[in-house]
């Protein structure tokens, strides 16, 4: 038995680069993208090729087995192992030279593909393979994997892009792998030549075939290319350390050809013919991988097929010419790069959207990528949707259809025993379809543990043995990646699912998508990570604090592994009270990137407050959870005791304000923000009223409360609390721009009913109203963002009381601070699931560019003609969406976009004691940039407070509301 304390001092000694035993570490590497889930012992973070030589002689010496890893996107298993996991990515992840003359780069194992695509780009240049997870796929892992992606049909497989390699071996020898038998170990060559008919014969022709090792790149008449027939070997074979790679000339011009077809057998079918044409992708998808408002042309199915030219004219023409080949329902033919974006970016995210079924039903991976010959794709899927059926199973194909290539999940229950049985039924007649169509079992993502085991039916015994004679030339101790490809693992064994709760675990949300389990809603995390992209376009968020810090476990997905561990219990093994988890968890800012941006839909910013609620039950809290969690009441008395300029002062002197930020757990960096000196819902019962008009729906039940101006549609302003105690000017401003558009706005009832709610809410008796108590409504963001759930539900119970006479109307209620609409739209319903009002209440809800443009769409704004900068604000972007904003903002002359990203206030989160460092590397990724570059007269746009107190403590800028801009512009 390896004794874990000489090993961890081992490596500590030998390598320069993190050693790493905790379990956090471990927790992180667990799983990659796939079915499976193996405990590793510890991490190793090797700083160069002497480090991963170190690493494997101590490694060696313990008999311990050595996983190379990536970004740990792997859909087979091969990046988890029970041994020492070397990661590339915090260290060999440069890009150490591009010669734009030889169109070559020498790169890193654990260097990200779009760095070196944005490396290459201002030469016209860009490296072929681009698997939909090139924002964080590492070269390493897509050497190891053999990648491809979507234009594989123009420029190949990553073998076909591999000039020269540096491999340190398992018994420490450093290699060149190359053509003409370069860098071959000892005995390759000898084994090979002994072996030329089987070489020759014994391996499908067809552009996928990505499964076994491709011993057949070392026959002479192919150049006896060791470096190739090391491509796809998975970590098995050595460790790369370094890759001299090819680039290819991009075009200038791209055009996208969408062609519809009425379902996914016809757009296979007409695949195979459109390569005749030259075209740079053809990627096909089915109609159940769309979102509903996907602007794509009518039809059941589509193929995605990009053409390319010195020009945009030449780009399109090319598309043309393949639209009038193509026998379709209908086309697209798209020239704006953006718009391409967009549409590709529905492709991309199939990859994630797949793992859930239209109804919400889970599914896998485990078939993600058969490959065949081209023209029987068509046959191959009908053949493949019949063996769906046959075992009542259900898949959502796609992918690169013009290789034959399908990625599918399928909704296999690898929960129960007899899910599990008939998941190895399926797999292995699966296996026998895909070999009787000519194909390969992986055409994209490798064996792994998923079908390794299933090898012997695609290439017979005695290939799959001269497999494992390779493996001992390399790797003679077995020490790199054992139970991959070669002498594999059952491919129903160490699923990631078998250690999970078999109930549901007692949680106070409701998570409605996941049928009320919250293992259910961790599962969602299959491991794709597209949380750990390092730059983010166009409006995207998710997720900044890994932008900022680079750590995975600061990434959803990170997260999501540590919660998994937590409900496993075998790693972590605290339960709610895991330190693990909730250092994890700090940094989250939850801005609920994650919840729209993440492809499955992870919520992040929920599980957090989850966790908070557990954590922290029956114990004493950080202090910024008291001084921030309950802002409200706290503001609430300085409001009723008429203390702001009290408490203004005060903060204003250094060490009284120095002080109370230290009692209250408040970063020593921060300026404590200043309260108003009058209350917006001061200000709205002291205005004078032009044109009184009665109570509806339930305006008048407080005093102060009333109609305003107008006689249009009544809306319902919601007073947040940000509005009503720090920025009532923007109050303020929606109510004048709403009635400048015509409608009567109300504040909501202050007045709630005694003892119980009567029927319906419309019941008004006297003994109720006797004992009737003032209240204000409260959204409960911050009990909420601070997992104070049991204050939230409280809170939320008394606004629906308070809300009972708006909810018998059809009054909209407008709610001007976006994080607070988010709250009442999504957290509220799910927090209060069991309280039908609180649906009833979120589906009320309309922010202030929607209130316009559903209650008075004919209302014009006043034309300002001027560019706007700024921050569309997170929860905005995950749960509300900006639409009606872009088409008020457009209406108003406002030019320009928002930046995306999060402004790293985020509530209390930059508030809080350290967390400034982060909060502040936040605002400098989109925010502040963003600012900094606007044209000379920009109006600086944040609706959220948060936003607009990042930009004046951070940058001296004054950002303003939209209804602030529009009621100025009203003279």
């Amino acid at each position: 038995m390896t004794d874990l304390r000489e090993l961890r001092e081992g490596l500590h000694a030998a390598v320069r680069g993190e050693v790493d035993f905790g379990t956090t570490a471990r927790a992180l590497t667990t799983m990659d993208a796939s079915n499976y889930r193996r405990v590793p012992l510890g991490v190793v973070a090797p700083r160069d090729a002497d480090d991963v030589a170190a690493a494997l002689s101590v490694c060696r010496t313990y008999g311990v087995p050595v996983v190379p890893r990536g970004g740990g996107t792997s859909i087979a298993g091969q990046a988890t192992g029970t041994g020492v996991v070397l990661d590339f990515t915090r260290h060999m992840n440069r890009l150490l030279s591009l010669d734009p003359e030889a169109r070559t780069a020498v790169v890193q194992p654990g260097l990200v593909l779009d760095r070196l695509q944005e490396a290459a780009a201002p030469h016209g240049l860009r490296f072929g393979p681009d698997p939909s997870t090139h924002g964080r796929c590492t070269l390493g892992g897509m050497i190891g994997n053999n990648s491809c992606g979507s234009h594989s049909v123009a420029w190949g497989t990553t073998a076909d892009s591999v000039r020269r390699l540096s491999v340190v071996t398992p018994r420490g020898e450093r290699l060149r792998p190359g053509q003409a038998w370069a860098g071959a170990p000892a005995g390759l060559r000898e084994l090979a030549e002994g072996e030329l008919a089987r070489l020759r014969t014994g391996f499908p022709e067809l552009p996928r075939r990505i499964s076994g090792y491709a011993l057949d790149a070392l026959l002479p008449e192919k150049g006896a290319d060791v470096a190739r027939s090391f491509c796809g070997s998975e970590g098995t074979l050595g460790v790369l350390t370094e890759a001299v790679v090819d680039l290819v000339r991009a075009p200038r011009a791209r055009a996208l050809a969408v062609l519809a077809y009425a379902d996914e057998t016809g757009a296979a079918e007409a695949a195979a013919g459109l390569l005749e044409h030259g075209p740079l992708t053809v990627e096909g998808m089915a109609a159940d991988l769309v979102p509903v408002a996907a602007d794509l042309p009518r039809g059941g199915a589509w193929l995605f097929v990009e053409t390319g030219g010195d020009t945009e004219g030449e780009a399109r023409a090319r598309a043309e010419t393949i639209v009038r080949a193509a026998d379709v329902l209908d086309a697209l033919v798209v020239t704006d790069p953006a718009r391409q974006r967009t549409l590709w970016r529905i492709r991309e995210d199939a990859s994630g959207t797949a793992t859930r079924m239209p109804d919400g039903t889970e599914a896998w991976p485990g078939w993600e990528d058969c490959a065949v010959p081209p023209a029987r794709l068509g046959a191959y899927l009908r053949d493949f949707r019949g063996l769906l059926a046959d075992h009542g199973l259900r898949g959502s194909p796609y992918g690169h259809f013009g290789d034959g290539c399908i990625h599918v999940r399928i909704d296999f229950d690898l929960l129960t025993g007899p899910g599990i049985a008939r998941f190895r039924r399926f797999s292995e007649e699966l296996a026998d379809l895909v070999v009787a169509h000519g194909g390969s079992l992986s055409g994209e993502h490798g064996d792994g543990q998923a079908r390794a085991e299933l090898l012997p039916r695609m290439y017979g015994p005695d290939m799959v043995a001269l497999f494992e004679r390779v493996k001992g030339v390399w790797d003679p101790d077995d020490l790199l990646n054992p139970g991959m490809l070669v002498r594999p693992a059952p491919l129903d064994a160490n699923l990631r699912f078998s250690v999970l709760p078999s109930k549901p675990v007692d949680v106070a949300f409701g998570y409605p998508s996941d049928g009320g389990d919250f293992s259910a809603a961790v599962r969602r995390c299959v491991g794709v990570a597209k949380c750990r992209t390092t730059s983010v376009s166009g409006p995207a968020v998710m997720c900044p604090s890994f932008r900022a810090t680079g750590e995975e476990e600061h990434s959803t997905r990170g997260r999501a592994r540590l919660l998994h561990e937590m409900l496993a219990g075998e790693l972590v093994t605290d339960g709610w009270q895991s330190t693990e988890v909730r250092d994890a968890l700090d940094l989250c800012l939850s801005c609920k990137g994650c919840r729209s941006d993440c492809p499955v839909g992870v919520d992040m910013a929920t599980y957090k407050a989850e966790f908070l609620h557990h954590h922290y039950a029956g114990r004493l809290r950080p202090a910024a959870h008291y001084a921030m969690g309950r802002l409200p009441v706290w503001l609430g008395w300085v409001a009723r005791t008429r203390s702001a300029g009290v408490v203004n002062g005060l903060a204003s002197v250094g060490p009284l304000a120095r002080v109370a930020k230290r009692l209250g757990g408040i970063a020593e960096e921060r300026e404590i923000p200043r309260v108003a000196g009058e209350t917006f819902t001061r200000w709205w019962r002291g205005r004078k009223a032009v044109v009184p008009s009665g109570a509806g729906a339930g305006a008048g039940t407080g005093a102060g409360d009333g109609d305003g101006d107008g006689t249009g549609d009544l809306v319902v302003l919601w007073p947040d609390t940000f509005t009503e105690h720090l920025s009532p000017s923007v109050g303020q401003a929606a109510v004048r721009v709403l009635e400048a558009a015509g409608l009567r706005v109300a504040l909501p009832p202050t007045l709630r009913p005694g003892g119980r709610p009567v029927g319906d809410g419309r019941s008004r008796s006297a003994a109720r109203l006797l004992t009737a108590r003032r209240g204000r409504v409260c959204c409960g963001l911050t009990y909420l963002s601070t997992g104070q759930l049991d204050h939230a539900r409280a809170v939320l119970r008394r606004t629906l009381d308070l809300m009972e006479p708006v909810l018998v109307t059809d009054a909209p209620v407008v709610v001007l601070e976006p994080s607070c609409a988010a709250a009442l739209r999504t957290d509220a319903p799910e927090l209060l699931h069991d309280d039908p009002r609180a649906a009833r209440l979120a589906a009320r809800v309309r922010t202030f560019a929607e209130t316009l443009e559903q209650y008075a769409p004919h209302w014009a704004p006043p034309v300002l003609d001027r560019p706007v900068t700024g921050q569309t604000h997170c929860h905005q972007h995950a749960v509300l969406g900006d639409t009606a904003d872009r088409g008020l903002r457009a209406a108003a002359g406002l030019t320009g976009e928002l930046s995306g990203g999060c402004c790293g206030l985020a509530g209390n989160f930059g508030f809080e004691k350290g967390h400034y460092e982060v909060s502040v590397a936040c605002a400098e990724d989109q925010l502040l940039p963003a600012v900094r570059q606007a044209p000379d007269g920009a109006v600086v746009l944040a609706d959220g407070f948060s936003c607009r107190t990042q930009l004046e403590q951070l940058a001296g800028v004054r950002g303003r509301h939209l209804a602030e801009v529009l009621a100025e512009a009203l003279g």
